[in-house]
């Protein structure tokens, strides 16, 4: 019951800033926190970021801390991700998720309940 769409993805310079969006509708209200995932060819999905709908508390993978910032909207309905000093090793396809429920470990895939299709983020130099 869960509906996710990413938005915001293309092609940017490295140093650059770029700006994902994932606009959810369903159990929003009800779920727990909304992760970042990226993955790019022939290596496995990873964590990027989550977001609590509650407090808005935030975590990051240790490659992103200090460059990318994940939000929330007041009305808990668009999670976003900030990236900012984009690097090439950034460059992957990113989904969002929503994790229903308070998972044990935030980072892992498997703590998700619903996936966007989502959107390509190519950093060129």
């Amino acid at each position: 019951q869960v509906q996710l769409v990413e938005s915001g993805g293309g092609l940017v310079q490295a140093g650059g800033s770029l700006r994902l969006s994932c606009a959810a509708s369903g159990r929003t209200l009800s779920g727990y926190a909304m992760g970042w995932f990226r993955q790019a060819p022939g290596k496995e999905r990873e964590f990027v970021a989550a977001i609590r709908w509650s407090g808005a508390m935030t975590y990051y993978e240790d490659s992103v801390k200090g460059r990318f910032t994940c939000s929330r909207d007041n009305a808990r309905t668009t999670v976003y991700l900030l990236m900012n000093n984009l690097k090439s090793e950034d460059t992957a396809r990113y989904y969002c998720a929503a994790a229903l429920s308070p998972p044990r470990l935030i980072s892992t895939m498997a703590s998700y309940d619903s996936w966007g299709q989502g959107t390509q983020v190519t950093v060129s130099s």
